[in-house]
């Protein structure tokens, strides 16, 4: 961001001071230090997401862009609200205790606790239901907003789909699928690529010996990049005709692409 220490520590001064509502000239070393960090945070929010600290001549003072950087932080979490609502709207578990957790009953303490103005790098949640993106380099609400994201194109995806069938497939992949942390999207996607694969229908779950070994021969005993481009071209397909060409979607699914290739999917 360009700013130089003497320039933040005027900045995390105040703030703490805000903390202590100026009754305290001093506080511990670890809150100055979190107080730093929400400050940092801020700023990179601003320029992240809300705007920018460079200006024509040079840059804006660091109160300023921490306080830019802070009504940055304050509009992601009410988008991130309002993500969660539309998220809620025909929302189902299929049964997974870990995904009705985290979503139903965890997200909602994060709005709950969550503290914009002196701690917002805190993610308030440790999100045990795995998705198909890599969130470690997120955190407070922008890491929120990504999961709320990839919950939506989960949502997305398995909505196209019987309820029963999917529960059908999770039943297939573990007898005790409730119980399992694992990525629900992940295992459906894995079964009905094999479908499309060989253009076989949803409704015959059964597979002939010959079309198993198709499938083998297509995933599994083919150059790993040749296999994971044939994946791509049918995933791709496949969300242009049932899905409108959703390019989030498209995206989301690649994610599934490394567990296909390395476990073979329930319904062989």
């Amino acid at each position: 961001m360009g700013y130089e220490m003497e320039e933040l520590l005027p900045v995390v001064a105040k703030l703490a001071r805000k903390y202590t509502g100026d009754e305290s000239t001093s506080i511990t070393y670890e809150k100055a230090e979190q107080f730093m960090e929400a400050v940092l945070y801020c700023m990179n929010e601003l320029d992240r997401f809300g705007g920018n600290s460079v200006v024509p001549g040079g840059k804006i003072p660091a109160q300023q862009a921490y306080e830019n950087g802070y009504k940055a932080v304050i509009r992601k979490a009410r988008q991130a609200l309002e993500l969660y609502h539309d998220v809620l709207h025909g929302f189902a578990d299929y049964g997974n205790h870990c995904l009705y957790d985290t979503v139903i009953r965890g997200i909602p303490e994060f709005f709950k606790w969550y503290d914009a103005e002196f701690e917002p790098q805190n993610t308030v949640l440790t999100l045990d239901y795995p998705v198909l993106k890599d969130l470690s380099s997120y955190t407070g609400v922008d890491r929120i907003y990504e999961f709320l994201r990839c919950i939506r194109a989960e949502k997305m995806f398995l909505g196209r789909f019987p309820e029963t069938y999917v529960r059908d497939v999770l039943r297939n992949y573990d007898c005790q699928y409730q119980d399992m942390i694992e990525n629900v999207c992940e295992i459906v996607f894995g079964a009905v690529i094999c479908h499309v694969l060989v253009e076989k229908p949803l409704s015959e779950q059964d597979f002939s010996e010959a079309e198993e070994a198709w499938i083998r021969r297509t995933l599994f005993q083919k150059d790993r990049e040749e296999a994971r481009n044939q994946l791509a071209e049918v995933t791709r397909l496949f969300v242009e005709n049932y899905y409108g060409n959703d390019a989030g979607l498209l995206e989301y699914l690649t994610g599934a692409f490394d567990h296909i290739l390395l476990y073979q999917p329930p319904v062989l």
